[in-house]
């Protein structure tokens, strides 16, 4: 378990912590998919991201995804419907 986070339904693993932390990072990837993948609501998200990076890291994603329509699908363009990238393995 990573600094007493942990999913609804299992602690998280450094790989999930990583994971989680890309995703964040991905201007495309929206909360949604975060929470649906891995049970974090959004504020368990910043939670994560606060106890993971930098001080100055950390307040340079939160100006980033802070009302970013990409980051959340009630805001998304209805052509934008999808979690994964095109070139992304899986399905």
């Amino acid at each position: 378990m990573i600094k007493s986070l942990e999913c609804k339904t299992m602690p998280l693993t450094t790989a999930d912590v990583d994971r989680i932390i890309q995703m964040a990072w991905e201007d495309r990837t929206a909360f949604d998919a975060i929470e649906s993948q891995f049970g974090l609501t959004p504020g368990d998200v910043i939670k994560l991201m606060r106890a993971e990076m930098k001080p100055s890291s950390f307040r340079l994603w939160r100006a980033r995804t802070a009302g970013r329509k990409t980051k959340h699908v009630a805001l998304r363009e209805a052509e934008v419907n999808r979690f994964r990238c095109p070139d992304q393995k899986g399905s």
